[in-house]
Order: structure tokens, then C-alpha cells, then sequence
């Protein structure tokens, strides 16, 4: 499923992210690539996905976040 799908306060796991190189590369420089474990801070709408990688707190679109694919319930 997409990032978009995931609730407030779940804790997943990056499986794949879809859409170009370039933008497959700014993500996984913020540490968004394959096998990232994030917890989701705010859903966007409106506004953007607020995501939490280790100590840190990222801002994403929603265009981007509908690119990464995740995994949850323990199922990576």
C-alpha cells in the first residue's frame, strides 16, 4: 500500500518506491529508501505527510508520499 493509506501513530516499513530516478534519489537521502522503518506524525489533507525517521521529522507532499510503497503489521 501507499503511504497515503496509513494512519497517525503507525509505525511501517518501506518496501519500494515508485516514480523517477530523481525523485527516487531525493528520498533516500532524507533516508526514505527500502527497508527505512518510519512512523507516520500527520497525514496530509490538507497540508503535508509529516513522517518520523529515527530522531528526525520530514515534511513530504502527497504526491511523493502516494510514490512510496509500505508495509505494515509486521509484514516486511
Amino acid at each position: 500500500m501507499s503511504l497515503t493509506m496509513v494512519s497517525p501513530g503507525k509505525r511501517v516499513k518501506i518496501i519500494s518506491l515508485a516514480g523517477g530516478r530523481g525523485m527516487q534519489e531525493r528520498l533516500i537521502s532524507m533516508g526514505l529508501g527500502p527497508g527505512a522503518e518510519i512512523e507516520v506524525m500527520r497525514r496530509g489533507a490538507p497540508g503535508p505527510f509529516i513522517v518520523a525517521v529515527g530522531e528526525a521529522r520530514l515534511a513530504i507532499g502527497a504526491g511523493m508520499a502516494q510514490k512510496i510503497m509500505v508495509s505494515e503489521n509486521g509484514i516486511f
